[in-house]
């Protein structure tokens, strides 16, 4: 994706699943384009009643893969993320969807294709079609129906080509290449005293981490001196260390977990030789072309692994290292033997790796092929980019902060936003927490499609950690202030903070609304974050501190407050709220306004009122950036 934007390609980038941990590669923040995630799954089933309703359910399709793949693939899951998406790209004038990996993602594509007519296209690895989809019926459905095919190897290109004849002619081999930029040419070898064996991958089966413990155990017996590294996790950790302590390893062997992306590179540059034992597993399961060979050889390391699926097509035998048998741990003992008796031959070794790498595998000549696809199949590609530069240009001014929804503090949020809608007030209504422990009544299921929700807690956690200096700038701030904000509120909307920065830059917005005191702590950090102007709804039971609501509003350029203590010396823009009557509790009058649909709020006058200025504050900001003095 990132050699795609440096080309020109304006990305739109959609995930159906958020990350299992907040571990993230460290590139991800390179990205210029955002990711999106598909909302709440309790979300998208009132999504999926509404296009019931509205004949846009893929009714036929569902009930066909249900019937033909049986429950396990999920069709009407695959069906409710298909319709969020094929909105949101509708939205963003996407003319082609690709998808990487041929299992559930590609399922739900071709739902997308049905549902919008938006055509796609799928890069294909090994796993995900040889065992994750779990048909290969499904598979030439997919296959039928996408545009093309990339298979990231000469090896899984012929597989899909046998499980899929029909559609051979559109499986094209398109090699995942490696960005040298974060590869500088390495130094001759390393230098440690006692040589280095690293190997890395999930601890699963397939990864034969088992076969490579038992050749370090014989390594050992042979007398030789080294440590082996090895990186990852996974349900196998257990059983391998307590392996490695039976063998009397425990000197030699350590499990290292998981480590970020920059931490492995760092952990394969500084070891002697790479080793990877890859089998397949009682499954079928196996490594088809492991990045992290394509690492390690662009950091000039000697490979030591196996004749396996696509590995051959990148390891040279001989050349860059020294291939076995999957599952042969004699092989596997005589070629580490090998590499640690011959330091000279670890070093040619990784020179020619590094060498094959820069000739076969870089990023550039890789994505073009890929390009070239993507151009066929998308002749309107310069318009599309042109309609997106003017659709963003046209974003929403104006975000509304819903701290969590739904909120009973809040019992006539609903109206407001359809009050705002009714008289063309560019909203974006972003929620950050979803309270799924509460019950939706029939007003909040008609708002919940046009909300926009941030995605889950680790999401959130993962923008967190990967821009530590902006934490702590935040963090420092809050430090100095007199009337501070209490931890666990800063440190939860600080969170937000940081996920909402790039949505809001992305929608061009000026203006930042917090619907309550706990979403102003939020709006104020982003003020800083992206130079906004700020208003704020104050509930009547806040629960911040008075002192602290009363220098927050002085960085506000209005608020609507229930309080009339806090408007003292306050100017015109700050309002008394009359959404309600004064004499009744908020909460009733939101309740019985909202089962009755009698209007027993002050009415048009003041929503009116509300919408003038929330327009006015979008406008006079807009006119800023536009003319700056």
């Amino acid at each position: 994706m990132l050699a795609l934007e440096r080309l020109g390609l304006e990305l739109e980038i959609g995930s159906v699943y958020p990350p299992l941990t907040s571990l993230r590669h460290e590139h991800v923040s390179c990205l210029r384009a955002p990711i999106h995630y598909a909302p709440p799954q309790e979300i998208l089933r009132i999504s999926e009643k509404n296009a019931k309703i509205a004949g846009r359910w893929p009714r036929d399709l569902v009930e066909q893969h249900e019937r033909k793949y049986g429950p396990g693939v999920k069709a009407e899951q695959r069906a409710r993320n298909a319709l969020y998406f094929a909105d949101f790209f509708a939205r963003n004038q996407v003319d082609h969807v690709h998808v990487h990996f041929a299992n559930r993602a590609a399922h739900t594509a071709l739902f997308l294709k049905e549902i919008s007519g938006i055509p796609f296209s799928v890069t294909a690895h090994g796993q995900d079609f040889m065992k994750d989809l779990g048909s290969d019926d499904l598979l030439r459905e997919i296959c039928a129906a996408a545009e093309f095919v990339a298979a990231e190897t000469d090896y899984s290109r012929e597989l899909i080509c046998q499980r899929c004849p029909d559609s051979a002619a559109k499986i094209h081999r398109v090699y995942n290449g490696i960005d040298l930029e974060h590869f500088p040419t390495p130094a001759q070898g390393t230098t440690n005293p006692v040589p280095r064996i690293i190997s890395v991958g999930r601890l699963v089966p397939f990864k034969g981490f088992e076969y490579l413990v038992d050749a370090c155990a014989e390594l050992a017996r042979r007398g030789f001196d080294f440590v082996c590294d090895i990186v990852g996790d996974g349900p196998l950790r257990d059983r391998l260390g307590a392996k490695i302590d039976m063998l009397n390893l425990s000197s030699r062997i350590n499990l290292l977990g998981s480590l970020s992306q920059r931490a492995v590179l760092e952990k394969i540059q500084a070891a002697d030789i790479f080793a990877l034992a890859s089998v397949i597993d009682a499954q079928g399961a196996s490594d088809v072309f492991p990045t992290v060979i394509l690492e390690a050889m662009s950091s000039a390391r000697p490979v030591v692994s196996t004749r396996l699926a696509g590995i051959p097509e990148l390891v040279v035998d001989g050349e860059t290292g020294v291939l076995v048998s999957p599952g042969d741990t004699a092989a596997l003992t005589c070629a580490l033997e090998q590499l640690l008796r011959d330091p000279e031959l670890r070093l040619r070794f990784g020179r020619a790796g590094r060498a094959r790498i820069e000739q076969h595998f870089r990023i550039e000549d890789t994505v073009a092929p890929l390009l070239k696809l993507f151009e066929r199949t998308s002749t309107n590609s310069a318009k599309s980019s042109q309609r997106h530069a003017s659709h963003t240009e046209a974003a929403t001014g104006i975000a509304y902060l819903i701290d969590r929804w739904p909120d009973s503090d809040l019992p006539l949020l609903e109206r407001e936003l359809e009050e705002m809608k009714r008289r063309n007030v560019p909203i974006a209504p972003f929620v950050c927490e979803l309270n799924s422990s509460a019950r939706l009544d029939r007003a909040m299921k008609q708002m919940a499609s046009s909300l926009e929700f941030l995605p889950d807690a680790t999401v959130i956690e993962a923008e967190w950690r990967a821009d530590p200096a902006l934490a702590q700038s935040l963090e420092e701030e809050r430090a100095q202030q007199r009337n501070r904000v209490p931890s666990a509120i800063f440190l939860r909307q600080a969170r937000f903070a940081l996920a909402l920065q790039r949505l809001l830059r992305e929608k061009n917005v000026s203006h930042v609304h917090a619907t309550s005191s706990r979403a102003l702590v939020c709006a104020l950090m982003l003020k800083k974050l992206l130079n906004v102007t700020v208003s704020a709804t104050i509930e009547p039971r806040p629960e911040l501190p008075r002192d602290w609501i009363e220098n927050a509003l002085s960085q506000c350029v209005a608020a609507r407050l229930c309080n009339r203590k806090l408007l003292h010396q306050r100017s015109g823009s700050f309002l008394v709220d009359k959404t309600t009557f004064r004499s009744a509790p908020r909460k009733a009058l939101g309740l019985i306004t909202r089962k009755t649909g009698i209007d027993l709020t002050t009415g048009a006058r003041f929503w009116q009122e509300w919408a003038k200025l929330l327009l006015r504050w979008s406008c006079d900001r807009k006119s800023k950036i536009e003319n700056p003095k």
